[in-house]
């Protein structure tokens, strides 16, 4: 399969096969693939928790997530979270295999373009979450799995059960699995010429 067939073909599968697993050598592709996704400044300050305990996955369905039957069923269940501090954290090890004045560089600016900037903190975080989960679910794609993007859970509950860290923030989760259900048919795309402007409003 091609990107733009991936592209094309994947969609927001709701039901999957609670009894397939996919294997350890799958989930690590996956996961490759996945940190290959662009971040600012290469700081990959992305974290992603597995969601692997049944028991867990059952409260956040049954509790804090609108009993969404894809978070107990889906193959693999991954809460997308980034730490929003990744900046200040030993940040020359996101260049160490630059050459020395293109790393000396960009580590020097990363300080003075985060500092003091929480909201652009943050903002960084989730553009970053959204090309990681993006590239997560085309990756799945190509494999010949299924994948659903969801937001529709509870954010402050679900921080809690996992331990989320003050300095990180919640994006959505993202279901792998085996689809057993076709996707509803496409709602409807704006025109391209609604969304794409030359130059400026």
């Amino acid at each position: 399969m091609n990107t733009l067939e991936a592209i094309r073909n994947r969609r927001a599968i709701k039901h999957f096969d609670p009894e397939h697993s996919l294997s350890e050598a799958e989930e690590r592709s996956l996961f490759e693939a996945t940190i290959l996704a662009p971040t600012s400044f290469n700081i990959q300050h992305w974290r992603f928790v597995v969601l692997r305990d049944p028991e867990l996955r059952s409260r956040i369905r049954t509790e804090f997530g609108n009993d969404q039957s894809q978070m107990t069923d889906a193959s693999l269940l991954v809460l997308f979270t980034a730490d929003m501090k990744a900046w200040q954290k030993q940040p020359e090890r996101y260049w160490v295999n630059a050459p020395k004045e293109v790393a000396e560089l960009l580590v020097g600016w990363m300080g003075p373009f985060h500092e003091g900037r929480e909201w652009l903190q943050r903002d960084e975080a989730q553009r970053s979450i959204g090309m990681a989960m993006q590239t997560l679910m085309l990756a799945a794609q190509e494999l010949g799995y299924q994948s659903c993007p969801m937001i529709g859970f509870d954010i402050e509950k679900v921080a809690e059960l996992i331990n989320l860290p003050d300095d990180h923030v919640m994006g959505p989760m993202v279901a792998i699995g085996k689809g057993l259900k076709d996707a509803w048919p496409k709602p409807g795309q704006l025109p391209l010429e609604e969304i794409v402007v030359d130059n400026s409003f």
